[in-house]
């Protein structure tokens, strides 16, 4: 018999109070009275000589109770971030305000910090019927806040309904209170253990559940080794407080991942000896971010380091980089000074203050040479002999041989340390130049911290890439194959046939299904400035219907205005076709200028890549919306380096065979987690296929530290072949979709195992382009079948979990925690429509009249689509809006998700009680099936729902009837009432 989740608490609860944990049981913690009282105790402690050695009155703690209630978590965690690192409440008294330290960041493990868990904490609701107290599992409070709350299951459950029950609380508005200063989730079935930083309502999502692992990479599952590394002190003083960024620009709390954190502890302890060295973190697991900290923490723990300057090159890099940097240190203790001009960084460079420097090489080579000659003058000393730590992320675009070996000899007193996901090896190491370094390792030293995309993909970190070689090759005279000559690619025809897979192949590939505002991008990549020129007036004509490729109708009826799409490219006044190209460009900006409103001409060109690259990524608000997103964009080498838009799903290749880093680079644009909707990075080659698949895969072995290239999904034939085999298993599970057995447990497990494999090659196959060619009924089902079989999954699925804990027979593994790969539009469109209402209700200062104007039309339209599919959500939904309209500043501090969830639970409420009003039934009984309810599960607690119903008042009050007969009218009217009135309220994310 597995552990009970009281014992697993238990258990948890006395390794974090044992020998070196440090937190101390306070099990007279236990709802929100004791709770405050126990954060006033602890304040007064703390701060007695600011008060003098007085309590705080009644009056005085309202205002502390007011400070520390907080609307989101990222405003709890920039409060956090406090004023030089100490977090602050300010009390009013007499005519003087009073500045007390609730939180230290720097007084970990000792001193003042108090730290204490708590368990079985009593959340309280006032709704009547509905509303019910909550119980969370355990809390850890850091002098006296609930910092870090941990769900727990047991073994027979999947860790992740420990996960969906948090968000269930959110969405209840739970953690409200002392309770909204959270900055960690942790949720465990004993067996898994996982990590997330905090975020409201929908924007929790499941793909940044992390788990942990040590320094080798070896992951560390067991919820009592996880506490015995994370959750002791000081380690999990430092997670929330030093290993927490905050993004400001998507208002959103970063927790680091581990091995960011073990590669921000190898530098810290490499510069203290004195070392240089290079982080090998494959791309799209957060070198920018983890550059950052290491960039910051060094000033923070390394008080002999006088600057750390964060090297970048290229204008457009810079923009990006330097937005993200300000972004993350906006809350944060150092600041980061960027350098607008040289002389700006010379006195920057030359002063005293310990500082964080964002600057170019081209810069320091500016400094360097007015410098030069003036090697007797104190300026030139007090730059020449500062202890600097150079940060270089994507260390090799940034820094050459020669270029590093200049900034070398002349800040002669500095450390190296470079950021990479592709490494220079000697299999493809620089050319020799005299005495130059031709390797990362000879360039910075040897590597400190290694995370290569066999590692991330393991973790679930990144995705995975499903790569498709398309394009005709030629043979040789001994009928060998050989690439076909450039000339074959440069023509209308072959590139008519690249944009016929791009836009009417490629609808898994894109997201489409996913509905508006949340498809997913694709990048075109050409090998000239011509070709990409000559795609985008194509692409312009097969929109307009001038060409005799036409677009996918039902594409533009899921995803209006489908394609969007433009271009960009690196503009040289030197170059001979320049004035060609800048034509072009200013054509395409124009066409730019009237899709999305705004005014860029060639002058502002630097200013139109920024407004790109941002639309693209999606990490602004604004660009949530459908009506300011890009499905494509055409480029030549820009943007297939150190760009990062996690919603950017392919990059379709219309190019000779590249480098290996150039290849793991470019992959790497398509494999940030986004949705759990995106399973692969999408590559397309339309040139040489035999040769790219080779290149493809000797890269993808380099760059996995010498294993195997397992990064690649299954190519067609392979993932045909496994797809056909999981019909036929599917079939002999369950021959058709109504025959699953109701009593053997074996064959539901066989089931399960059976459609998970099913629906996991269903999403891989639909993603190749062929698949537009077959479809489902091609393999003998159709989308009937198929949706009936899932329907019967899900009640498979929800049963098994207790009927398995009596089960002796363990033959088959079932994944519990399998997420489906399936669309549910219902639920995107609801998401959707309450993400545009918040934005809305927001009201961004940089928002003006036409965005305004196209979100409202666009979240009416959202609402006439839900409610012709839902039309009690829908109404529901349409008197949120009303509300929204008529008084916006109703709603200005509000979470709309929220608001929804108490119209929703009034609603299924009023229905609930005028049930058991008619049939005279106990309210708490009808309540549990109502929140057990399934569609298409036969209905939970029918039989206490029957036998707890007063007969004898029914008869009395309604009709005469036959007991019998009475228990009958009352399941058909709570079968009824679930379909049809309560049902559409219901939705496991709502």
């Amino acid at each position: 018999m597995a552990e009970l989740e009281s014992t697993i608490e238990q258990n948890l609860i006395d390794q974090l109070t044992m020998g070196e944990s440090q937190w101390t049981y306070r099990p007279d913690i236990h709802d929100e009275p004791s709770l405050w009282a126990n954060i006033k105790s602890i304040l007064e402690n703390n701060n007695k000589a600011v008060l003098d050695g007085t309590t705080l009155s009644d009056s005085e703690f309202e205002q502390v109770k007011n400070q520390l209630s907080f609307p989101t978590f990222y405003d709890a965690a920039v409060w956090i971030a406090g004023e030089n690192g100490k977090a602050m409440v300010h009390v009013q008294r007499d005519n003087r305000t009073l500045h007390l330290v609730a939180l230290d960041r720097a007084d970990k493990a000792g001193g003042s910090s108090v730290y204490e868990v708590i368990n079985q904490y009593t959340t309280t609701r006032d709704t009547e019927g509905t509303g019910r107290n909550r119980r969370f599992d355990v809390t850890l409070l850091i002098n006296g806040l609930p910092l870090i709350h941990i769900e727990l299951k047991n073994r027979e459950h999947p860790y992740m309904d420990a996960f969906r029950q948090i968000k269930k609380y959110i969405v209840e508005g739970r953690f409200s209170g002392p309770f909204s200063c959270i900055q960690m989730f942790v949720v465990s079935n004993a067996v898994r253990t996982m990590y997330i930083a905090p975020a409201m309502d929908n924007d929790l999502n499941e793909k940044f559940l992390c788990g942990w692992s040590d320094s080798e990479n070896k992951p560390v599952a067991n919820y009592l080794d996880f506490a015995k590394q994370v959750l002791r002190v000081p380690e999990a003083h430092e997670m929330v407080t030093q290993y927490v960024v905050l993004d400001s620009e998507s208002k959103s709390v970063i927790l680091l991942r581990p091995y960011q954190i073990h590669a921000i502890e190898a530098i810290r302890e490499a510069s203290k000896r004195g070392e240089s060295g290079f982080i090998w973190h494959t791309t799209g697991s957060g070198k920018t971010l983890t550059s950052y900290k290491c960039a910051r923490n060094l000033l923070q723990d390394i008080p002999s380091i006088e600057k750390s300057i964060f090297l970048i090159d290229r204008k457009a890099l810079d923009a990006q980089t330097k937005q993200a940097f300000q972004s993350y240190a906006q809350s944060d203790v150092v600041d980061v000074d960027d350098t607008e001009n040289v002389d700006d960084l010379m006195k920057k460079l030359g002063n005293d203050d310990q500082q964080m420097i964002v600057t170019t090489i081209q810069k320091l080579h500016i400094v360097m040479k007015r410098l030069k000659g003036k090697e007797d003058t104190a300026r030139y000393k007090r730059i020449h002999g500062k202890r600097i730590a150079f940060i270089v992320d994507e260390c090799h675009r940034t820094v050459t041989p020669e270029t590093q070996r200049m900034l070398k000899d002349f800040f002669y007193n500095s450390l190296w340390y470079g950021f990479t996901g592709t490494p220079i090896f000697k299999e493809n190491a620089y050319k020799a130049k005299g005495d130059l370094p031709r390797t990362t390792e000879e360039m910075f030293g040897k590597p400190l911290q290694k995370y290569t995309i066999k590692h991330a993909i393991h973790d679930n970190n990144v995705l995975g890439f499903q790569v498709e070689y398309m394009g005709g090759e030629g043979k040789d005279a001994a009928g060998r194959k050989v690439a076909l000559d450039d000339s074959a690619y440069d023509s209308r025809a072959h590139r008519l046939q690249v944009l016929n897979v791009m836009l009417n192949q490629c609808e898994q590939k894109l997201g489409i299904d996913n509905g508006s505002g949340k498809s997913y991008e694709g990048l075109l990549t050409t090998d000239s400035i011509p070709h990409a020129q000559a795609y985008y007036s194509l692409l312009k004509e097969v929109k307009e219907g001038k060409t005799e490729i036409t677009i996918n109708l039902d594409f533009p009826k899921r995803l209006p205005d489908f394609p969007k799409f433009a271009i960009t490219y690196s503009v040289s006044e030197n170059e001979g076709r320049s004035i060609a190209d800048q034509k072009l460009m200013q054509e395409s900006m124009n066409d730019y200028n009237a899709m999305f409103g705004t005014h860029f001409d060639m002058s502002q060109l630097e200013a139109y890549n920024t407004d790109l690259t941002d639309r693209l990524a999606r990490k602004k608000k604004r660009y949530k919306s459908r009506s300011e997103q890009l499905d494509f964009v055409i480029v030549v080498d820009r943007l297939l380096t150190g760009f990062d838009a996690p919603c950017l799903s392919a990059v379709f290749v219309d190019r000779n065979v590249m480098p290996y880093h150039a290849i793991i680079q470019m992959f790497s644009r398509t494999n940030r987690l986004f949705d759990k909707f995106k399973n692969n990075g999408q590559i397309v080659t339309f040139r040489e296929p035999s040769a790219w698949k080779n290149a493809v895969n000797e890269a993808l072995v380099l760059y996995s530290d010498g294993g195997e290239a397992s990064a690649v999904s299954p190519d067609w034939d392979e993932t045909e072949e496994k797809f056909i085999d999981a019909v036929k298993k599917l079939r002999t599970a369950a021959l058709t979709p109504s025959f699953i057995p109701a009593q053997s447990i074996a064959e539901k497990k066989r089931f399960a195992k059976a459609f998970q494999n099913f629906d996991r090659l269903y999403a891989s196959i639909k993603a190749f382009t062929k698949w537009s060619e077959v479809g489902l009924t091609h393999y003998g089902m159709t989308e009937k079948d198929y949706e009936d079989y899932l329907a019967q999954y899900k009640n498979v699925i929800e049963e098994l979990p207790q009927q398995m804990s009596n089960d002796k027979d363990d033959t088959e593994e079932i994944d519990l925690e399998y997420i489906l790969k399936t669309y549910d539009m219902a639920q995107i469109d609801y998401e959707y429509i309450v993400a545009l209402i918040q934005e809305y209700v927001s009201g961004d200062g940089d928002m003006d009249q036409l965005r305004m104007q196209k979100m409202a039309e666009e979240i009416e339209a959202y609402i006439d689509r839900l409610s012709s599919t839902n039309p009690k959500l829908g109404g529901l939904m349409r008197n949120l809006w009303d509300q929204v309209v008529k008084s916006p500043e109703n709603f200005k501090n509000k979470r709309v998700s929220t608001v929804l969830e108490e119209m929703r639970t009034g609603a299924v409420k009023k229905c609930v009680q005028e049930l058991c009003d008619m049939y005279f039934l106990k309210i708490g009984a009808v309540m549990y099936a109502v929140e057990h309810y399934h569609a298409d599960a036969d209905i939970p607690n029918m039989s206490t729902i029957k036998e707890t119903g007063d007969y004898e008042r029914y008869v009395a009050y309604r009709e005469n009837i036959k007991k019998l007969k009475y228990r009958r009218k009352v399941e058909e009217a709570v079968r009824k009432a679930l379909l049809e009135e309560i049902g559409p309220f219901l939705g496991e994310e709502m």
